[in-house]
């Protein structure tokens, strides 16, 4: 009978212990981040999901050759010599479409490592670390800006003028063995005529 009294008085002594304490703090102010509501401000220098200015991208693909991970997946496709395709904030000249720029933010390691050595300075690391997601493939970000119609086109026109360049060296070299050959007929008819 003893031990059950005393095992309810701790209970209750233990319930309005809890009960207090929560009462005591229920006035004062609170310490913890009210989260989403309120964000801390993340240090200078933080890394925390990549961004891409593709305004600004030449397509060089340094960026994805010093990513250790391959998170960058990066498809160019050289201009025609009829599209002007402008130039950079920085004044460097743009030579290829963008036909694809993945960055798939589940792999990266945020290194920070593909940011140096862009000509540009268009990839760059942002304070945004709010975009955690139940389907991995939803943290593949898509920059270029062509629609699969525009990138359908351009490759179509790429081709064409490759093709094109193809047949006009082919021509030069047809063009050359035959200059090669009409020069070489006179000296080996000398050297005939030496001979005999």
């Amino acid at each position: 009978m003893a031990t059950v009294i005393k095992e309810g008085w701790n209970t209750f002594k233990s319930i309005f212990t809890g009960m207090g304490v929560t009462f005591r703090h229920l006035f004062q102010p609170a310490v913890t981040e009210l989260y989403p509501e309120e964000k801390v401000d993340l240090p200078e220098g933080a890394r925390a999901k990549l961004y891409v200015n593709i305004d600004d991208c030449i397509g060089c693909n340094l960026c994805a050759r010093a990513c250790p991970v391959n998170c960058i997946d990066i498809e160019t496709v050289m201009a025609t010599p009829d599209v002007d395709l402008g130039k950079t904030s920085t004044g460097n000249p743009k030579r290829f479409w963008l036909t694809r720029f993945n960055i798939d933010m589940a792999k990266c390691m945020y290194c920070d490592l593909c940011t140096y050595p862009c000509p540009t300075d268009c990839i760059y690391m942002v304070p945004e670390y709010e975009y955690s997601d139940y389907d991995r493939s939803n943290l593949v970000y898509h920059f270029s800006d062509l629609g699969p119609e525009m990138v359908a086109e351009v490759k179509e026109k790429a081709e064409k003028e490759a093709e094109r360049k193809k047949q006009e060296r082919e021509q030069k070299m047809k063009e050359k063995k035959a200059k090669a050959k009409s020069k070489k007929k006179p000296s080996e008819n000398k050297k005939d005529e030496e001979e005999s």
